[in-house]
């Protein structure tokens, strides 16, 4: 063949041409149809999570997470497919840590589902999911430190108690435990402060019982160990640890013991007048009322008034302060 030759040089062209196109047809077809495959894939994985979503959440998450991994393989034709599975994940993953929670497994599980739902709540940008998860997480922290302290674990305790708190800074159940360990641990700084922060998260209104319960709590803590302080006659102690009693209210019992350092400490001015108090808040029989009688004469004897210091002790010749009383009036020369 003459290849100079024009005509041969016009059919070699449309040759080439027909080689070119065609080859460029097949390819675009071989795609396509590798595209259609790759889809069905993506449509199978999505069949089988949504299949699974009611019973079996854990299998859906799998069967979601794979439609993502093969959406991006195949590109813009799964993007519907990837963004129903995305709307979708958070949801389950909240629902196993939920389970977790609602069929009491380990303290453990339900931390690890809490904080895996929570992680992909943000990665799918799910802020409701996100926040549920948190919850749950809570409650999780808050099983397991009520665990421990039931164990009388306090230090694990404290900490789980404090990985609730900061998570949720207002969660009083969670003050209110770790006050309780502080005063078992007869730490009365630290028992202080946790109550009084308790306290200071309380509604007035809707948490007055358990306003009452804490301070009752607190007041009757101090006012044993002001009792034990003026036992061993550390009046100072004693009085400063009475006084952060009172923070917590009035109590009859306490003033009987503020009475007594007083009057111990020669201050029978205040001795009186928190001896006036018991008596004032005491609502029981005689005998109930000679203790606070009885510690009411101490103090007149000591400010110089005899005749209403027999008075007083007559009062109080009832039950354990009979013998003391009887022999103060003999000393005096009562009548």
């Amino acid at each position: 063949m003459n290849l100079d030759n024009p005509l041969n040089k016009q059919k070699m062209s449309k040759k080439g041409l027909c080689t070119i196109v065609c080859a460029t047809a097949f390819t675009v077809f071989f795609a396509a149809g590798l595209n259609a495959q790759d889809r069905n894939e993506v449509i199978a994985a999505y069949n089988e999570g949504a299949k699974a979503m009611q019973t079996d959440p854990k299998a859906a998450i799998t069967s979601f997470e794979k439609v993502i991994e093969l959406s991006d393989k195949v590109g813009e034709t799964a993007n519907d497919l990837k963004q129903k599975a995305v709307q979708v994940l958070p949801g389950l993953y909240y629902k196993v840590a939920a389970t977790a929670y609602n069929e009491k497994k380990p303290s453990a599980e339900i931390i690890a589902a809490a904080k895996t739902a929570g992680a992909m709540a943000e990665k799918y940008a799910s802020a409701t999911h996100k926040e549920n998860s948190k919850k749950i997480l809570v409650n999780g922290y808050y099983k397991m430190a009520s665990e421990f302290f039931s164990a009388n674990d306090y230090d694990n305790a404290i900490l789980a108690f404090d990985s609730v708190l900061t998570l949720n800074p207002d969660h009083i159940a969670s003050i209110y435990n770790k006050a309780l360990i502080y005063k078992n641990r007869d730490q009365a700084d630290q028992f202080e402060q946790t109550i009084d922060l308790f306290l200071s998260k309380l509604d007035p209104a809707k948490d007055a019982d358990k306003a009452t319960q804490a301070k009752g709590a607190a007041l009757e803590y101090f006012r044993a160990a002001g009792s034990k302080a003026n036992s061993a006659n550390k009046l100072d102690d004693a009085l400063a640890l009475l006084t952060r009693a009172a923070k917590y209210g009035d109590d009859k019992t306490m003033f009987y013991f503020f009475a007594d350092v007083y009057n111990k400490k020669n201050n029978f001015t205040d001795g009186a007048a928190y001896a006036q108090k018991g008596l004032d808040l005491e609502t029981g029989d005689a005998e109930a009322k000679a203790m606070f009688y009885y510690q009411l004469a101490v103090a007149q004897v000591g400010k110089g008034d005899t005749a209403a210091a027999c008075e007083s002790f007559k009062n109080a010749l009832y039950g354990p302060f009979a013998e003391a009383a009887k022999a103060q009036r003999t000393n005096l020369k009562c009548q």
